[in-house]
């Protein structure tokens, strides 16, 4: 792999992954300091890339905005890993993010590439606990099925809770 690793940020319009990689650049720049107000975001039409720096080794995040999904194959074939989010107090949105999550799973690019799925809005008072979700998504037949190392986490990236587990994550895949 090049010293310059891809990871994508995939997911559903409105999932939260913009302020997940404003969060994530935040947390890596400052360290463990107060995160504050969360930063106001707009859908994203197209890519954002945020470079990350964890141990020594640097990662680009791109984010493909929601409404990219027919086109995200064309960017497979250059990342390591995936972080797919879904939005966990949307159950209109669950049923088409687990198909989104299945094609991007079966993508032959990605056959190997480390991924990690995040069912974000954990601090929203209607969010699906984490058995309902992984119950909706089958997740225990994904996993079983999937070629891929698979790691799942919860969060919240409008409180900052749980983004210190995905830069660990980061971390963990990318420094071998």
């Amino acid at each position: 792999m090049s010293s310059n690793e891809i990871c994508l940020l995939l997911g559903a319009t409105g999932v939260g992954k913009t302020l997940l990689l404003k969060r994530l650049q935040k947390l890596n720049l400052h360290g463990s300091c107060e995160l504050g107000a969360p930063p106001s975001t707009l859908p994203t039409v197209g890519t954002n890339l945020t470079d990350l720096t964890l141990k020594r080794k640097k990662v680009t995040v791109r984010e493909l905005g929601g409404c990219m999904g027919p086109i995200w194959p064309s960017y497979f074939k250059d990342c390591s890993s995936v972080i797919f989010m879904v939005d966990s107090s949307n159950i209109a949105q669950i049923s088409s993010s687990c198909i989104q999550l299945l094609s991007v799973l079966s993508a032959e690019p990605l056959h190997s590439a480390s991924v990690l799925i995040l069912f974000n809005k954990r601090d929203m008072p209607c969010t699906m606990s984490l058995v309902e979700v992984k119950s909706l998504f089958r997740m225990d037949d994904i996993i079983a099925s999937a070629t891929q190392p698979i790691t799942i986490l919860e969060l919240s990236a409008r409180s900052g809770e749980g983004l210190q587990e995905v830069l660990s994550w980061l971390e963990s895949i990318t420094v071998k």
